[in-house]
This record gives structure tokens, sequence and C-alpha cells, in this order.
């Protein structure tokens, strides 16, 4: 990236009588700004996050309730497949094609 002022930013895009708008300058400092004091939270959540131990009886609980959750949905699923296969019998149930 160049080293380019803002005023040759500008007339880049737009004529060389452009206005610049008010404190653009300023704006844009702060939001530079924002944005690295919010990258930096972002890195220290993460870096705590992957620094915090977990038990192992908290994993297995995280595995159980995953392995919960997914049994659910594969009943849910196939109870959908087994009402959708009798409507589909009995003349109830149409595609759309």
């Amino acid at each position: 990236m160049h080293n380019d002022t803002l005023e040759t930013l500008l007339s880049r895009h737009y004529d060389d009588q452009a206005p610049v708008p008010e404190a653009l300058e300023q704006q844009l400092t702060a939001s530079v700004q924002r944005k690295a004091k919010e990258l930096q939270q972002q890195q220290l959540f993460a870096t705590h996050i992957r620094e915090q131990r977990v038990s192992r009886r908290r994993v297995i609980q995280l595995v159980a309730l995953s392995s919960a959750g997914l049994g659910l949905l594969s009943a849910g699923v196939s109870a959908a497949h087994s009402l959708m296969d009798g409507q589909e019998h009995s003349g109830h149930y149409a595609l759309n094609h």
C-alpha cells in the first residue's frame, strides 16, 4: 500500500475539486483505533479461552449433551420421514414438481 495523503486518495476516486469531508482524518483515525481495540479484545478473549483449563468431567458432560442432542435430532428426522411416508401412501402427501 502506498503512503498516499487523503487528498491524493480522494482525487483518485473523485475529481480534483471534490470537497474533503469535515474532520475526515479524525474520523478515520478514530475508526482505525476502534478496530484495533476490537481486534485486541478478540485476541485477548481467544487467548483466555485457549488457556482455560477444562476438566475431564466437563468434557464428558459436553460430549454426552451433544450426543443426546444428535440422538433427538435423528429420532425427529426418522419420525418426520415415517409421517411423510405414511401420508404418501395414503394419498395425502403431494410433491410439487
